[in-house]
């Protein structure tokens, strides 16, 4: 995002600029600006010029440029690996329940919490929870971009009527959202982010299901879309419960394919600039890949250990409330630094060219050209099992 040619405002002068948080669409007092899709369902930010006053605010609200706030920091992560005391609830989370410990602990104490859900047929938004049975369904991984229309407005509100929120996302989610409420409203704000590979397409991820449901000739009624319990932590599998609760499970894995392999992902992904350990949040949280080489005895039973980076002092201080619902063990930092935690993803080479022919062909033909459908797939599936062979390779996770 940069300023125009004699204007104040903001100009998307390449789709890589931008990362769709929103915090510039919801600072404008005139509501000049709103969120508009792209074909594969994207949301960037479009100026009405009749009403913009020029203030600048949507240009200084932007936080997606690497001057980032980093104010709060510590100078290294305090990193720790660990899982939730309560099985019930590992086996209910993608990883260890680390997130369910710590919104357990700000519900318990009145407080807010913030996560992407699903609204309509399973499309991807970020919601408010103010009990637990609301959390849980922000709890496990999406792998879609979740749509942030209106949120920030929403827990500024919270705020600044006095109440504790905790909100999760990506981190140029949580950095768009610092950056929009502004330090007087900081303190009670608590900023949790993930370890976070890219940022998938809405429309395609909604013409995916589409595809199944004709393909079952049932409405799907659950979605899970790495499915633990089924198939292990380290498996990257999505299920689909269709129609009623008699009926079975299907299991699937061509989404996560596509997800993979990076062709659905938002252009600013590969241009990230919170790859690092220089988190723009209080904590991050991610799946600790490459604990066998940190502890090996953690995940015998391949039930997902928790990766949690304590970025800030207040996340360092919340992270110890709820150390006691955890077992937990300290972690140096040449046992944690994923490939994320190193650089961006990049982008399949294809990227732009899927994007057109998406737009142009539709969601089948797309997948088949792509060889994400038909008997290409088998073909695709062996080398994405090689590229995930060497990505384990060089986390040092171990190769069935």
């Amino acid at each position: 995002m940069t300023k125009g040619d004699g204007v104040n405002h903001i100009v998307i002068h390449s789709a890589a600029d931008c990362s769709g948080c929103t915090a510039c669409a919801g600072v404008c007092t005139h509501s000049a600006i709103r969120m508009e899709p792209d074909r594969l369902g994207f949301l960037y930010p479009k100026v009405d010029e009749s009403q913009c006053v020029d203030c600048g605010m949507c240009v200084k609200v932007c936080a997606f440029h690497p001057e980032y706030d980093t104010s709060l920091n510590l100078a290294t992560p305090v990193v720790y690996g660990g899982r939730h005391k309560d099985m019930r609830e590992v086996m209910k989370s993608r990883s260890g329940a680390a997130f369910v410990a710590i919104s357990d602990y700000v519900l318990n104490h009145g407080g807010v919490v913030y996560g992407a859900g699903f609204a309509d047929h399973f499309r991807v938004v970020h919601k408010r929870a103010t009990n637990k049975a609301e959390r849980d369904e922000l709890r496990g991984s999406k792998y879609v971009q979740s749509d942030l229309t209106g949120i920030f407005s929403e827990v500024k509100t919270d705020l600044q009527n006095g109440r504790q929120v905790l909100f999760t996302g990506t981190p140029c989610q949580t950095a768009g959202l610092n950056a929009f409420v502004g330090k007087k409203l900081r303190a009670n704000l608590l900023l949790a982010d993930v370890v976070c590979h890219g940022a998938p397409a809405p429309n395609v991820w909604r013409d995916y299901l589409e595809y199944v449901e004709k393909k079952e000739h049932e409405p799907v009624t659950g979605v899970n879309f790495r499915d633990k319990e089924l198939f292990g932590w380290d498996e990257h599998r999505e299920t689909f419960t269709f129609g009623d609760k008699r009926a079975g499970t299907e299991r699937k894995k061509s989404y996560a394919i596509q997800y993979y392999s990076n062709i659905l992902t938002r252009q600013s992904c590969s241009n990230c600039y919170f790859a690092n350990t220089n988190r723009p949040s209080d904590i991050t949280l991610a799946d600790f890949w490459g604990i066998e080489r940190v502890k090996p005895d953690a995940n015998k039973d391949n039930k997902g250990v928790s990766l949690v980076l304590c970025n800030t002092e207040k996340g360092r201080e919340l992270f110890d409330s709820v150390k006691a619902e955890m077992s937990i063990f300290p972690v140096l930092s040449n046992g944690y630094m994923q490939l994320n935690l190193r650089q961006p993803t990049d982008a399949h080479p294809h990227r732009n060219e899927f994007e057109e022919y998406y737009a142009r062909y539709g969601f089948v033909r797309a997948m088949r050209h792509y060889h994400f459908m038909g008997f290409r797939l088998a073909f695709t599936r062996w080398m994405i099992r090689q590229k995930s062979r060497a990505y384990r390779f060089r986390q040092g996770l171990r190769i069935k």
